[in-house]
């Protein structure tokens, strides 16, 4: 429920993920059980579903519907809920904007489809974003991806374009890189002050709240909500000391998830890390993921230690 003041959309997010059952399905007590504990988290602004980290690219239409309800069952009337909008096809991304807001979203968050990592000319984020909320005209947050994703990332003539389309109200900053994310900071803070710009590069988060962010929307909130929340905290009272206290708990965590390779496994892992913390029952994943090796197991058990979040 969006609240009546200014910088609404201001604060932290978890990028929720979702649980399966080994036949592929959604697990839905676990999800609603998952989204209620980090909606209650205290600091917490709200979540991010149907997000990278949820799989938004291997879940139907139908399901990410379903995945939406349920988060407003839960915790919507409590959080703000931002759905993710990742479709190929702007008709297509325009009928998923409608399901979240007959779903009773409070924003949408359109991912740049993952084909524009090959090829994107100036128009066609601007021309996608139209479409998909052309109906829904719900407040929007955009996608900046990383410097390490091809033309999938936006230049900087085009996200300045994007930043003050109706409806923008903040950006998911992913560069990865704390040099493009201050230029790219720089830049919307020039031509659209009024849109929230979120530090959202899991492995950077001390660097760029210190540059300077109005919130964050990560799966790590997912996992270590209070750590990411106190850091951003520490940060905002300019209490470097702390914030660095905080950092060297998640960074290990952060590197394990994101910074291994294969970079497609962070999902994976970010659920392995909540099995192996019992919050949920599976680590499934849709084919062609499979089960982590046991030697990443290991890692992820010995990051969660550093990280001091036990069971």
């Amino acid at each position: 429920m969006i609240p009546q003041q200014p910088e609404a959309f201001h604060g932290i997010y978890a990028a929720t993920l979702c649980p399966l059952l080994d036949d592929g399905r959604i697990d839905e007590a676990t999800l609603a059980r998952h989204l209620e504990a980090n909606a209650f988290v205290p600091g917490m602004k709200g979540l991010l579903i149907n997000g990278h980290a949820g799989e938004n690219f291997s879940l139907s239409r139908e399901e990410k519907r379903r995945v939406t309800e349920i988060a407003f069952e839960v915790c919507g009337e409590r959080s703000l809920l931002v759905c993710g909008i990742n479709a190929e096809d702007s008709f297509e991304a325009q009928r998923h904007v409608d399901d979240a807001k007959a779903a009773r979203a409070d924003a949408a968050l359109v991912f740049p489809p993952f084909s524009w990592a090959l090829s994107q000319d100036s128009r066609m984020a601007v021309t996608h974003h139209r479409i998909a909320n052309a109906n829904a005209q719900m407040p929007l947050m955009l996608y900046q991806a990383g410097v390490n994703a091809g033309t999938l990332a936006y230049r900087p003539e085009v996200l300045a374009e994007l930043a003050q389309m109706p409806h923008v109200v903040g950006i998911k900053e992913g560069s990865w890189e704390a040099a493009a994310y201050e230029a790219n900071r720089r830049l919307v803070k020039r031509v659209a002050p009024h849109v929230a710009m979120m530090a959202s590069g899991d492995e950077h988060l001390l660097t760029c709240f210190a540059i300077g962010s109005e919130g964050s929307l990560v799966s790590l909130a997912a996992v270590v909500p209070e750590l990411v929340i106190d850091l951003d905290l520490a940060i905002k009272r300019g209490d470097l000391a702390q914030a660095r206290n905080f950092n060297d708990r998640i960074y290990p965590l952060a590197k394990a998830i994101y910074g291994t390779a294969p970079g497609g496994y962070a999902t994976a892992r970010l659920k392995t890390c909540l099995k192996l913390l019992g919050r949920f029952p599976s680590d499934a994943m849709r084919p062609p993921i499979g089960p982590l090796p046991r030697d990443e197991v290991a890692a992820l058990e010995r990051a969660l230690a550093e990280a001091g979040v036990h069971a």
